[in-house]
């Protein structure tokens, strides 16, 4: 950690004694105040090594109905991979490189088939292979097969993949390049571009399974997977400021609620069709790069840049707390500090992907509510 300290120190020295102090406070501060973070490398512990370290940044999650985790990296090569932390399991399989790629923008899990998002020099390109089989029991005998992965293509040639989820009923994925919006078919995997738009920041699934993306003055355009119809600045932001680079959500998966951040950190809710919540609150830092919904309703996820601090909005007390900077203390010591996407695992904890070299998936397990006497 050291060495990390110094640089971002020397960074800030740069930039006057508020962010001196600030960089004092956030280093020297209170790390992880509550729950439990475990980091798990991107390997089979003891069986097999990790993903290299300058090929390691996870940067795209996602999670099938039974709980197992699939994710790509970024780097100097891109990797896909799948998780798996129920059972008799405890493992990161490593499915490969993928050639000509250095960066996974987006990993969605259908019913039999995941379909990855990566980019390259010459663009966008999406593939598709069918899950892993389960159930697994890695005690005594265990084994692993690597696919060929399937290539259907570019969606628009010369164009990057900015960001794809899932449709809620894992029948489409649904995308986003540099200027398009594009679908692939889980069922009969073919890309379709469904019509033009500006291809900016992470896509969220929402209220009645709607998919909604940044457009331009300050709205959002809504697209209906089931219906196949776009309709552009469907939903108004509200007046402050948004980095729409940087735009990310947060599904509860329970009641299709979505859960957002301005550029200043600010929380809102896109609870229906049309409309945005109030400010829930405030977190500690900003830009919220990241976070998920546990089952309980909890919102956690991480701020600031270079070094983040963790968050906490619990809807039934209406109320944001900031939980430290990650540290995993069990079998060795590793700190987080900058993560790039975040799934909810089969049991209710966070699985954070941690976009840094020697990237790891931080499994959070939150603290649980004390019943009242």
């Amino acid at each position: 950690m050291a060495i990390e300290t110094t640089k971002k120190r020397q960074r800030y020295d740069k930039e006057g004694p508020e962010a001196k102090a600030l960089i004092d406070e956030i280093v020297h501060g209170t790390f992880m105040k509550e729950g439990t973070m475990v980091a798990f490398p991107l390997c089979f512990p003891g069986v097999t090594m990790p993903i290299a370290a300058d090929e390691s940044r996870v940067t795209a999650l996602d999670v099938t109905d039974d709980g197992v985790i699939y994710g790509g990296t970024s780097g100097r090569q891109a990797h896909l991979f799948v998780g798996m932390f129920h059972g008799v399991t405890g493992c990161v399989f490593d499915m490969g490189v993928v050639e000509d790629a250095n960066q996974c923008a987006a990993m969605c899990c259908g019913k039999s088939i995941f379909v990855a998002c990566v980019n390259g020099p010459k663009g966008g390109r999406i593939l598709t292979r069918r899950l892993q089989p389960l159930p697994f029991d890695l005690l005594q005998e265990w084994g692993f097969t690597r696919e060929p992965l399937t290539d259907l293509g570019r969606p628009f040639k010369g164009e990057r993949i900015v960001h794809a989820v899932a449709s809620r009923s894992r029948k489409k994925v649904i995308g986003t390049t540099q200027n398009h919006l594009f679908t692939v078919d889980f069922v009969e995997p073919k890309i379709e571009i469904v019509g033009e738009v500006k291809g900016v920041g992470r896509l969220g699934v929402g209220p009645k399974g709607s998919v909604y993306g940044i457009d331009e003055g300050n709205t959002l355009w809504r697209f209906d997977p089931k219906a196949g119809t776009l309709k552009r600045k469907a939903v108004k932001l509200p007046k402050v400021p948004w980095d729409a680079k940087r735009f990310t959500w947060a599904r509860e998966a329970a009641n299709g609620k979505l859960y957002t951040a301005d550029a200043e950190g600010r929380l809102y809710m896109l609870d229906g069709p049309n409309e945005f919540s109030d400010p829930l609150g405030q977190t500690r830092l900003a830009p919220v790069t990241t976070m998920a919904v546990t089952l309980d309703g909890r919102v956690f996820g991480f701020c600031g840049d270079e070094i983040s601090r963790m968050f906490c909005y619990d809807p039934a007390k209406e109320q944001v707390r900031d939980l430290g900077v990650a540290l995993s203390t069990l079998e060795r010591r590793r700190y987080g500090y900058e993560f790039a996407d975040a799934v909810t695992g089969r049991d209710g904890q966070i699985v954070f992907g941690e976009d840094d070299d020697l990237g790891h998936l931080w499994l959070y397990f939150p603290k649980i509510q004390r019943v009242a006497e």
